[in-house]
C-alpha cells in the first residue's frame, strides 16, 4: 500500500542519506570519546535502566494492582512500547553520535524541543533521585552501630522514659519522619534547612561528580562495581527472604492475577509509565551512552526484567521512600546481625542510585554541549561541575523540613506524564519519517 505524497518538501536535504551518515560518523569518531569495551557499555546501560526506578516503584505497583494482574499489562506494554523504544534510542544514538538534543535536531530542527524536554526531565528527576541517595547515605552512616537507631525508641531529655512521639508510633517511623526528615506539618511550613541532610546531599553530589568527572572515562570504570554488586546483594536477600516464614505465600500472591484489576484503566496507565522508568526511556541518557558506541547490545531488556522480578520477590506493600526507609528497615531489625543486613541493603540502594544518576547526568551534559551554550574550549569536567553545582543548590529544597512533600510532587509530576509525551513524540516522528521514505 502506497501513501499519498505528504507536503514535506526538502526531506532529502534535511535527513542525511546512509552514505552521508557513514561519512559524518567517521569524521566525528576521531575526537568523540569511546567505550573501552562492550562490557562497559552494557554495564552502564544496565545500571541506568535497573536503578532506582525499579527499587522504588515496581514492587509497590505490582502489589497495589493485584500482584500477577499488574505483570500482564506490564509485559504486554513492555513488548509493544518498551523494547521498540529501547532499540530506537540505541539506534539513533549510535548512528547520529549525538545527545538527545543533537539527534532530534539532526532529523529536523523543529524537533529540537523533544531533546530539550528529555534534558529537562533528566535534570528534574536527577535532582530528587540524588536526594534519595542522600537519604540512603544518612541511613548507611547510622548503620554502623548496634543496636540500630531505628530499632528502639530513644530516651527523652529527662531520662525518665521514652520519647512520647516515638512511643505513640514506632521506632522506625520516628527515625524516618523525625530524626531523618524532621517533617513539618505541611508543605507551606518549610522548617528551614536540616544541616545533616544538607551535608548528606553535598556528599551525594560530590561522589557523583567524582564518578562522572570525565564522562565515560570515569563512569566506565565505576560501573564494574555499581552495576554488578547490587545483583550480588539482591541474590543474598532473595535467599534470605525465601527462608522466612510466609515467603511462599508472598510469591504465590505475586503470580496469582486478580482479573478484575485488568479492567481498571489505572492499572494499564501505571504499567505503561513503569515501563519507561524500568528502561529509563525518554530521559536521553541511553541516547548519550549509545553515541559513544557503534555496535548494538541486545541484553539490556532481559537483565532489566529479571531485576524487576527480584525486587518484587523481596518487597510488598509501600510506595516510594516508604518502601526502603520504613518497610525494609523495619524488616531488617527483625533479622539477626541486623547492622550487617542494613549495610548490605543500603549499599545496594546506594550503588543502584549512582548507576541511575550516571545516565541522568549524561542526559543533561551531552545535550547542553549539543546546544552550544558553553564555549567549545570548556572541558567536560567544567560543564559537569556546573550541572552538579546548580542541581545541588536547587535540590536544597528537599533538605528542608517540607522536603518530603516537595519530593513527592516531583515524583508524581516531573517524570511520568512528560516521559509519556516524549515517547509518543518519538513514535510519531519515526512513523512519519518511515511514511515519507516510502513515497
Amino acid at each position: 500500500m502506497r501513501f499519498p505524497k505528504l507536503p514535506n518538501p526538502g526531506l532529502d536535504d534535511r535527513i542525511p542519506s546512509h552514505q552521508e551518515l557513514e561519512r559524518m560518523e567517521k569524521e566525528e569518531s576521531g575526537d568523540r570519546p569511546k567505550w573501552d569495551n562492550k562490557t562497559q557499555y552494557m554495564l552502564t546501560c544496565v545500571g541506568f535502566c535497573v536503578g532506582l526506578g525499579n527499587v522504588w516503584r515496581f514492587p509497590y505497583l505490582c502489589q497495589s494492582h493485584g500482584g500477577g494482574a499488574f505483570m500482564i499489562p506490564f509485559l504486554i506494554l513492555l513488548v509493544l512500547e518498551g523494547i521498540p523504544l529501547l532499540h530506537l534510542e540505541f539506534a539513533i544514538g549510535q548512528r547520529l553520535r549525538k545527545g538527545s538534543v543533537g539527534v532530534w535536531t539532526a532529523i529536523n530542527p523543529y524537533l529540537t524541543g523533544v531533546g530539550v524536554a528529555s534534558l529537562s526531565v533528566s535534570f528534574l528527576v536527577g535532582m530528587y533521585y540524588n536526594t534519595i541517595i542522600a537519604w540512603v547515605m544518612w541511613y548507611f552512616f547510622n548503620s554502623f552501630q548496634n543496636p540500630l537507631p531505628w530499632s528502639q525508641c530513644p530516651v527523652d531529655d529527662n531520662l525518665t522514659g521514652l520519647v512520647s512521639e516515638c512511643a505513640r508510633s514506632s521506632p522506625v517511623d520516628y527515625f524516618w519522619y523525625r530524626d531523618t526528615l524532621n517533617t513539618s506539618a505541611s508543605i507551606g511550613d518549610s522548617g528551614g534547612l536540616q544541616w545533616w541532610m544538607v551535608l548528606c546531599l553535598l556528599c551525594a553530589w560530590l561522589v557523583l561528580y567524582v564518578c562522572c568527572l570525565r564522562g565515560i572515562e570515569t563512569t566506565g570504570k565505576a560501573v564494574y562495581i555499581t552495576s554488578t554488586l547490587p545483583y550480588v546483594v539482591l541474590t543474598i536477600f532473595l535467599i534470605r527472604g525465601l527462608t522466612l516464614k510466609g515467603s511462599l505465600d508472598g510469591i504465590k500472591f505475586l503470580f496469582t492475577p486478580d482479573v478484575n484489576e485488568l479492567m481498571n484503566p489505572s492499572t494499564w496507565l501505571d504499567a505503561g509509565a513503569q515501563v519507561f522508568y524500568s528502561f529509563s526511556l525518554a530521559f536521553g541518557g541511553l541516547i548519550s551512552f549509545s553515541s559513544y558506541k557503534l555496535s548494538a547490545v541486545k541484553i539490556i531488556q532481559g537483565l532489566n526484567l529479571k531485576t524487576c522480578d527480584l525486587q518484587t520477590f523481596l518487597s510488598q506493600g509501600v510506595e516510594g521512600t516508604g518502601l526502603a526507609f520504613i518497610v525494609f528497615t523495619e524488616a531488617i531489625t527483625k533479622m539477626p546481625i541486623s547492622p550487617l543486613w542494613s549495610i548490605l541493603f543500603l549499599h545496594h540502594a546506594l550503588l543502584s542510585g549512582l548507576s541511575t544518576m550516571f545516565g541522568s547526568i549524561e542526559g543533561v551534559v551531552v545535550p547542553l554541549q549539543d546546544l552550544n551554550h558553553f564555549p567549545k574550549r570548556w572541558p567536560k569536567e567544567a560543564i559537569t561541575g556546573i550541572v552538579c553545582l546548580v542541581s545541588f543548590i536547587v535540590a536544597l529544597i528537599f533538605a528542608q523540613s517540607s522536603g518530603n512533600y516537595w519530593l513527592a510532587l516531583f515524583d508524581s509530576f516531573a517524570g511520568s506524564i512528560p516521559l509519556l509525551v516524549i515517547a509518543f513524540c518519538d513514535d510519531g516522528v519515526c512513523c512519519l519519517h518511515l511514511r515519507d521514505r516510502q513515497v
